[in-house]
């Protein structure tokens, strides 16, 4: 996930966001596994980065300096999707045990990636607040 530059408080925000974004992608997940033969069942999908790149990218303010701060409001909305491709088995449902299981890996290795990183920024602010020590 490329992100252009965003100042402190908009990266823990976003931080955050994706946090939320994992939680439910991996719920989202755990559905469509539950559900892997329940006839005409189409799978969740979370969509995250994808509405963040577009946020990024639609979002224009003139600037006159490369370190004047973007408006992070809207850091990309979380949404859940239902896939609504068509499906190879005979009894509609379009869940792949294989595809649900790599996306879980995929997906509990973002959520890791991301709690290191707040967990990082919280240890920075801490050490700030406590004056170095």
């Amino acid at each position: 996930m490329t992100i252009k530059a965003i100042n402190s408080s908009d990266s823990y925000s976003l931080l955050k966001e994706g946090l939320k974004a994992s939680s439910l992608r991996g719920k989202a997940i755990a559905n469509n596994i539950a559900n892997i033969n329940t006839r005409n069942y189409k799978r969740d999908t979370v969509v995250f980065e994808e509405n963040l790149n577009k946020a990024i990218s639609d979002f224009k303010l003139k600037k006159t300096n490369s370190k004047h701060l973007e408006n992070g409001d809207n850091l990309g909305n979380i949404t859940l999707a239902k896939d609504t491709s068509t499906s190879m088995r005979s009894d509609g449902n379009n869940v792949d045990l294989d595809i649900e299981k790599t996306n879980q890996a995929s997906n509990t290795l973002k959520f890791n990636a991301l709690v290191q990183q707040a967990s990082g920024k919280l240890n920075n602010i801490s050490y700030i607040i406590r004056g170095g020590r």
